[in-house]
């Protein structure tokens, strides 16, 4: 098929109707400042104003995690929390849970705690119900809570998020730290109400070090926002999970994106943090050198710890160098453990590809439904190498062949930036593109990865249960690094829907686990997987994990009931 051709039926239609809805960053109009080697960049706040639009949510997705105060406020951290909470009827999605709105106590604010909020931010607060109900339901998420935060509220720097935390901690009251709203797995709930700390408002970029390919920034700024203003330098941060998504969430929940399998996840790229803790101490967690094995890893600590050990206030990240040179390239299959399988022979061949993308062909079908156009509705693996301009061009040809001794058809590629663009928007497209088949529906996203050797089995045993389902489920997968994804669109007030949903993602995590891979390969724990994480990796593990939150948050303040089973005593 000639790739002319093939691209005409790709631009078939009118400008996509889900891309073109997605809401444009407040970061667009920001002039680029000359470049410096170190010294601090720019600075840009949004208004006083509390009601700030919510960036849209995706499927990779990641922010900064809620709050779920569900223990006792007396010794919390060391209580069996179980025999409590079912005395109390309250449900936190622990072990066997199949609850899908979490329950919680709430008590009212104490109102010196409100007068001291008010002290520190000013103006830059809001108990408005509908500016709490936005912060305390998820956007693009099926799970829900019984409450929502009492206040929200958007400091200005890193000393009012440490005051914040301080009086909240006083007064024993519940926090939620909140970023892009792009998560998934139920992070921003507030069952117990509190306070839900807007950090967007912290979106600088503090320092770019052009030579040492670093930058420092706050936590609210987002990473496509950030990529626009390093690319005149030639530089770029190489994680892509969803539009909207912001670095203090991305490290939250140690998210990662398409780009994975070249340049590694959040913990691979991220230099050091400054970190305000539950008593509202600040800590910096590392040097800005790119090692070091000075005492205990606390970056890594914090980051996939979805706040539950702390605020996030800045973060030093590691760049890369824009690529010389890129090609695109698509291919189509028989069977999804075809294209699987040339994932698995593509990364085993040694070509270090940037991406390498799986769509089954439910996902091609709601990628033409959606945008009105007429790609072949088959299993389908999406590539980009980068390097020299011939370089890119040998891996090309190299898994051109690889494609043809495994089934595959219709190998295209592109080396036109445009055109490469066009092919990409497919990919970037695909949870609303899902949206198109059943718009009032929501989506249970899964999120399981494997060892790669177990990718094929687990995506074809996988296939025959989702096939076989009532419900609509498309795949997609990250297919170079063994992270895989359904989407299962169900109605949530049909309890029938709600079971299946729920059966279909049991069935793919358990099958992960069996095969030595994991419940959550990039979305985090939230409500959502906190029930599997005993089995995968242990009782000893997470209590270890217990002992250190209790540590670091005797009250309990920070994120309280997430990431760490209820159940779980020591």
């Amino acid at each position: 098929m000639a790739f002319s051709y093939w691209l005409s039926r790709l631009r078939s239609s009118s400008k996509s109707f889900f891309y073109s809805n997605l809401q444009t960053s407040h970061f667009h109009n920001l002039k680029t400042p000359k470049p410096h080697t170190t010294t601090p960049i720019f600075h840009s706040h949004t208004s006083n104003n509390p009601s700030l639009a919510l960036l849209p949510a995706a499927l990779a997705v990641s922010l900064s995690a809620g709050s779920l105060a569900l223990q006792s406020q007396s010794n919390p951290s060391f209580c069996d929390a179980s025999n409590l909470d079912s005395a109390r009827g309250v449900s936190i999605g622990g072990k066997g849970s199949t609850e899908f709105v979490v329950k919680g106590s709430h008590k009212e604010l104490p109102q010196e705690l409100i007068d001291e909020l008010k002290a520190i931010c000013r103006d830059n607060m809001t108990m408005d119900y509908d500016e709490r109900y936005v912060h305390g339901k998820p956007q693009n998420s099926f799970h829900k809570a019984v409450n929502i935060p009492d206040v929200v509220v958007f400091p200005r720097s890193e000393d009012e998020v440490s005051k914040i935390v301080k009086s909240c901690d006083t007064h024993k009251v519940p926090i939620v730290p909140y970023g892009g709203a792009t998560s998934i797995e139920g992070h921003t709930l507030s069952p117990n109400g509190g306070v839900c700390i807007d950090m967007s408002t912290m979106n600088s970029i503090k320092a770019l070090h052009i030579e040492d390919m670093d930058v420092v920034v706050e936590p609210g700024i987002g990473w496509m926002e950030l990529n626009e203003y390093l690319e005149p330098y030639g530089l770029f941060f190489p994680l892509d999970p969803g539009p909207g998504a912001t670095i203090g969430g991305m490290c939250a929940t140690r998210c990662s994106g398409s780009l994975a399998v070249r340049y590694g996840t959040m913990r691979d790229n991220v230099i050091s943090l400054k970190v305000v803790l539950a008593n509202g101490d600040i800590v910096k967690t590392a040097s800005r050198a790119r090692k070091s094995a000075a005492g205990y890893d606390l970056t890594r600590l914090v980051i996939g710890s979805e706040g539950t050990l702390g605020v996030i206030t800045e973060v030093t990240l590691r760049l890369q160098k824009i690529p010389q040179h890129s090609v695109v390239a698509m291919c189509n299959f028989p069977s999804i453990k075809d294209a699987a399988d040339v994932a698995i022979a593509t990364m085993m061949s040694g070509i270090q590809v940037s991406r390498v993308e799986l769509l089954d062909e439910v996902q091609v079908k709601a990628i033409n439904i959606a945008n009105g156009k007429d790609l072949p509705e088959i299993p389908t693996l999406m590539f980009e190498f980068i390097g020299t301009e011939a370089y890119a061009r040998e891996q090309t040809q190299i898994v051109q062949k690889i494609v043809a001794e495994h089934n595959g058809s219709d190998f295209v590629f592109a080396e036109d930036p445009e055109a490469k663009k066009e092919l990409w928007k497919i990919r970037k497209e695909a949870l609303w593109a899902c949206f198109a088949m059943e718009p009032n529906f929501e989506a249970m996203i899964s999120d399981v990865c494997v060892p790669l050797s177990h990718l094929a089995e687990l995506i074809s045993r996988s296939k025959q249960e989702l096939d076989a389902s009532p419900l609509v489920c498309t795949v997609i997968a990250h297919a170079g690094d063994g992270n895989f994804h359904t989407v299962i669109l169900f109605d949530p007030n049909i309890e029938e829907h709600r079971r299946e949903a729920e059966r279909l993602n049991k069935f793919m995590v358990l099958t992960a686990l069996s095969m030595e891979g994991t419940c959550t390969g990039e979305h985090g724990v939230g409500t959502g997987k906190v029930k599997y994480l005993e089995k995968e990796l242990g009782v000893e593990a997470l209590r270890t994990m217990k002992r250190i939150k209790a540590a670091l948050d005797p009250n309990s303040i920070m994120n309280p009931g997430k990431l760490i089973p209820p159940h779980i005593c020591f």
